[in-house]
């Protein structure tokens, strides 16, 4: 009697923990990751990604879906000033843990591990307030109305050299849309030239009006997000495509947590909830960091397809 109770317990618990699985055969991408023995063939093993599980699968499904999608990019005033900064002075490596007032005192600026002397704002000054002043002159003289994108687009003009991704944004009728326009050295420079030359007007209106209005207007096309990182832009993109019901394809990279309640933090399907992507909309979310995940991305699709593009 003992003992059959005993088998019994013994054969309830062994169901228990070895309970009969589902065959995930053909419904789900086995987990084989990438074979050095063969040697090594980048293009491969980017795409061998998707089979390797974890965050590297997360990448791999980000390549299939920018596959399928650039119109319009919008990004923060650092994504502007530092695009042209680079192009008239260098920045350096540095270290995250060199202290704040020694480099203060060095006149050097610290941007994680990167160091930015103050010389090259100064030089930055040199090169726009001209700029500025002659968008003024346009302004009065021809009734000239300047938005953020308009100007961003005169700037990748003026600054001619094809390190810069708003030269080639220029280059290519690309509109650069930046709704927190005034946050950065660019504001710098907004604001000190109103002391020297008042006048100049910057319509913000307009360019919201033209950012929902390529959602709004896409259709029958589909629309596609990637977004790098948080903050104003991601969330500036995610609403412009609310104005459509939603968004059929997104990308987000970044390290933000969701548990904070931060926009930056939150995950496609929260965006799903606000009807800014589509809830059949083909989204994933890779946490790493965006200058690790991006150029890898890229590396894989557009730079890939460089001569289609070309074609078409």
């Amino acid at each position: 009697m003992g003992e059959t109770i005993k088998d019994g317990f013994l054969a309830a618990v062994h169901s228990t923990v070895f309970k009969e699985s589902e065959n995930l055969e053909g419904a789900y991408v086995k987990i084989e990751g990438y074979d050095f023995n063969q040697g090594v063939n980048y293009s491969q093993l980017l795409r061998s990604m998707v089979s390797t599980g974890f965050q590297a699968s997360n990448f791999g499904d980000a390549i299939d879906v920018v596959n399928q999608m650039v119109d319009v990019v919008v990004t923060t005033t650092g994504g502007i000033e530092e695009d042209l900064i680079k192009c008239l002075a260098p920045t350096y490596k540095g270290d995250f843990a060199l202290p704040g007032a020694y480099l203060r005192s060095k006149g050097l600026n610290r941007i994680g591990n990167l160091l930015v002397p103050n010389d090259n704002y100064c030089k930055f000054e040199d090169w726009i307030i001209p700029i500025l002043d002659q968008m003024l002159k346009e302004q009065i003289e021809e009734n000239v109305l300047w938005t953020p994108s308009r100007l961003i687009s005169r700037l990748g003009k003026e600054i001619n050299n094809k390190s810069s991704y708003l030269y080639w944004a220029y280059k290519n009728n690309i509109p650069v849309y930046c709704p927190g326009l005034t946050d950065g050295s660019l504001g710098d420079m907004l604001y000190f030239h109103s002391f020297r030359s008042p006048g100049l007007i910057i319509d913000i209106v307009q360019d919201i009006r033209a950012m929902n209005g390529e959602a709004v207007h896409a259709s029958p096309r589909k629309t596609g997000m990637i977004i790098l990182g948080g903050g104003l832009p991601k969330h500036h993109i995610c609403h412009a495509n609310m104005m459509r019901n939603g968004a059929d394809y997104a990308v987000f990279i970044n390290t933000a947590q969701e548990f904070d309640g931060s926009d930056s933090g939150a995950h496609p399907d929260e965006a799903v909830s606000w009807g800014k992507i589509r809830d059949s909309a083909k989204t994933v979310k890779v946490h790493c960091d965006a200058t690790i995940a991006f150029p890898l991305l890229v590396a894989e699709t557009f730079a890939s397809k460089e001569k289609q593009f070309l074609q078409d």
